[in-house]
């Protein structure tokens, strides 16, 4: 795993990490922006202590681990993909916290989420951080969970966000509010 000085990682703030997206997406997560460390290694939720990739596992939506810590390999992209899993974000530009962001980057961030569903046409979509869907939204009541819309045809799901910095979450929690978007969008079975 690479170590990066606090100042190598400030050089990335602002980058953009491209969207990971095969020919049939069926569950698209999106975060919330890339943090610093996801912009130096070019991999989404790639932070050594983010769980998202080992609530996948745990879950049964990625049958092998994969560890993005030192950035995927080409390997684990295609896998992924081949998964009929997306990955995108709200916001592209690379903080090293997601409270730095505007409401005006979420809610533009909102819209071009969903010119990009009604692009790539996912089953189901799975937010994770129910605070940035509710800014990005203007759903201020809306709640971890099946969302009462469609997102442009696409199921809607919050779920919560896998960063370390959550620590209202387990892996294990994570792995069951993971399963159930991944169930709807028809992941398991594949």
């Amino acid at each position: 795993m690479p170590r990066f000085s606090r100042a190598e990682l400030e050089s990335f703030r602002d980058a953009e990490v491209p969207d990971l997206l095969g020919d049939d997406v069926r569950l698209l997560f999106v975060g919330i922006n890339p943090g610093l460390w996801t912009a130096a290694t070019q991999t989404h939720f790639a932070h050594p202590v983010n769980r998202f990739y080992p609530a996948l596992t745990q879950a049964g939506i990625l049958e092998r681990r994969i560890d993005p810590a030192a950035g995927m390999s080409e390997e684990d992209r295609d896998y992924v993909k081949a998964r009929g899993i997306g990955i995108t974000n709200l916001v592209r530009r690379a903080t090293a916290r997601a409270d730095e962001l505007t409401p005006s980057e979420l809610e533009a961030g909102g819209e071009q989420l969903l010119a990009l569903v009604e692009r790539v046409r996912p089953r189901v979509v799975a937010v994770a951080g129910i605070t940035a869907y509710r800014q990005a939204f203007g759903q201020r009541k809306a709640v971890v969970g099946r969302q009462p819309e469609d997102l442009a045809g696409a199921e809607l799901w919050v779920v919560p966000n896998p960063s370390g910095l959550n620590a209202h979450h387990t892996t294990a929690s994570l792995a069951v509010e993971y399963a159930a978007p991944a169930c709807a969008a028809g992941i398991f079975g594949e």
